[in-house]
């Protein structure tokens, strides 16, 4: 297996005038951009960064992450990228962590690594407007100054490239360190998977710090494709550069879909270059399934089931054809279901019986264990087997359907419910925009169903309710609370935070929609 470095030279050239990266006006071809990845590789080395050293990004999806990303790959320097929103406190557990020796950072972030207290014993490099100000900084663009005449990678492929933070909704962040092999490997499986043809064209808007990201940088580069950055976020600045830069393929969390789709301005854009779909992070409902295949009409509509430590448990490439299967094993993985509270792998469940679901570490795409974290390894990995923390199960035919989180299984009166079974029910009411089940606290039942809709029609509880009695629904499973809310918490990448709803943090509805009754 090649290192990244290795297969980033390859790319080149294969396709050295091929257009590589786009941030605005700024176009670079594979050419032009491994020159200004190997100036970074040369300034790294004279600022007296080392293989194997931890360097930690503060960044959106700008030309400068994904450069510093290649960078890095080719330095043997080991990428630690985390969420530019994080604060101060986030930011100095994840440098002390992963005992990085620099940092890098932008405007954005600037206000957390001023108010660090490791961040000044780092090397720090700013970018963009972030170098204003920044004392003893060095400032990226002058890094790049200069073209390198000649680079070469300085790891194998067996080396560390970069360190995942997950999420850390219920305890501090585990960091997910991955091999050059591992994710290359992850890049390679993508491409497959989502049947990317050469010089296909992506939004680059997943962060560099989520494992989406990095696989849409990494299966650009496979085949000469173009990585368009999106830095933030916004529905209408997307909708505009997928036309006006021929978008061939998305691979987005459901909640940018959503966003995307019921924007006021969607039907005022030419999204037709979008051909292939593909979404991951989080279930989709049978509502925003059925409408982005009627709105894009894509050839290829995936659903990728996966996590940061290991890139793919199982993929659906016609997604539309059975809502809510995650399909089969990915091509680098052996997948299974195992009853819930399984000790072994081998405690396998019964077909539609609702278990753990569990990933062969042996994978090509797999990590190996978590970052100094013996006791979430104990939890998690067990004779070579990898328990996910989600809970699914098998149909008759083999799909893997995913049901939610062990966590988040909502036991009411004895009886386990699934709250994404739930939501995928509501969420074809055409009243319901989005809506996020929990269980809450009941002296009776021990936890009751609850439902949090958010409207954008007239709609009641009653008809709600009726609407889950009419749909099949067992009885049990009907929602004995609706709440409407304004929005559904979510995180940075759209996760729902279904912690939140439980713990009452969450904004009521001030005014419901102007026909609600």
């Amino acid at each position: 297996m090649l290192d990244l470095g290795s297969s980033f030279i390859a790319s080149v050239a294969r396709d050295p005038d091929a257009t590589a990266i786009v941030d605005g006006d700024l176009r670079l071809t594979y050419r032009q951009w491994f020159a200004k990845i190997a100036s970074v590789v040369a300034s790294f080395d004279r600022i007296g960064l080392k293989p194997g050293d931890h360097l930690v990004t503060v960044l959106q999806n700008r030309w400068e992450a994904a450069t510093i990303h290649w960078a890095c790959q080719l330095a043997g320097i080991v990428i630690t990228p985390i969420n530019w929103r994080a604060k101060a406190d986030e930011l100095d557990f994840c440098i002390e962590n992963s005992e990085a020796c620099a940092l890098v950072y932008q405007d954005a972030s600037a206000e957390a690594v001023s108010s660090s207290s490791r961040a000044p014993g780092l090397r720090c490099i700013a970018v963009g407007d972030g170098a204003s100000g920044s004392g003893k900084a060095f400032v990226f663009a002058d890094m790049i100054s200069e073209d390198s005449l000649s680079i070469t990678p300085r790891v194998s492929a067996d080396a560390w490239s970069i360190m995942l933070y997950t999420s850390g909704t219920t305890s501090k962040p585990k960091g997910v360190p991955r091999r050059h092999r591992a994710e290359r490997a992850a890049g390679v499986a993508h491409v497959a998977q989502n049947l990317y043809g050469r010089h296909e064209r992506t939004l680059g808007v997943m962060p560099l710090y989520h494992t989406m990201g990095v696989r849409s940088l990494i299966a650009m580069s496979l085949i000469g494709g173009t990585y368009v950055c999106l830095p933030r976020y916004d529905p209408q600045q997307a909708l505009a550069v997928i036309e006006a830069e021929k978008i061939t393929n998305l691979y987005l969390v459901p909640t940018l879909y959503h966003d995307l789709v019921y924007h006021d301005e969607f039907s005022k854009h030419d999204v037709s270059s979008v051909r292939k779909l593909g979404f991951a992070g989080a279930s989709m409902t049978d509502g925003l399934l059925k409408k982005l295949d009627e709105t894009f009409k894509p050839d290829l509509f995936v659903n990728h089931y996966g996590s940061s430590e290991i890139y793919t448990f199982t993929i659906d490439q016609n997604a539309v054809a059975k809502p809510g299967s995650a399909g089969k094993a990915g091509i680098n993985q052996h997948v299974r279901v195992v009853k819930l509270n399984a000790v072994s792998a081998e405690d396998v469940a019964d077909p539609n019986e609702e278990g753990e679901i569990v990933a062969l570490l042996a994978g090509d795409e797999s990590f190996e264990g978590y970052w100094r974290r013996p006791d979430a390894d104990a939890k998690s990995l067990r004779d070579g087997w990898y328990f996910t923390g989600d809970t699914g199960f098998r149909d008759a035919n083999g799909d893997l359907f995913v049901t939610g989180r062990v966590d988040d299984m909502i036991i009411t009166g004895g009886e386990n419910v699934s709250p994404v079974e739930i939501e995928s029910c509501l969420s074809l009411h055409p009243a319901v925009s989005e809506v996020a089940v929990v269980g809450l606290p009941d002296e009776r039942w021990g936890k009751i169903v609850a439902a949090f809709v958010k409207r954008n029609a007239a709609v009641t509880e009653q008809d709600l309710d009726q609407f889950c009695r009419t749909s099949g629904l067992a009885n049990f499973k009907r929602p004995r609370r609706f709440v409407f809310v304004d929005a559904i918490p979510k995180s940075p990448v759209g996760k729902l935070l279904r912690r939140l709803l439980i713990a009452g943090e969450y904004e009521p509805e001030h005014a419901p929609p102007s026909n609600a009754a």
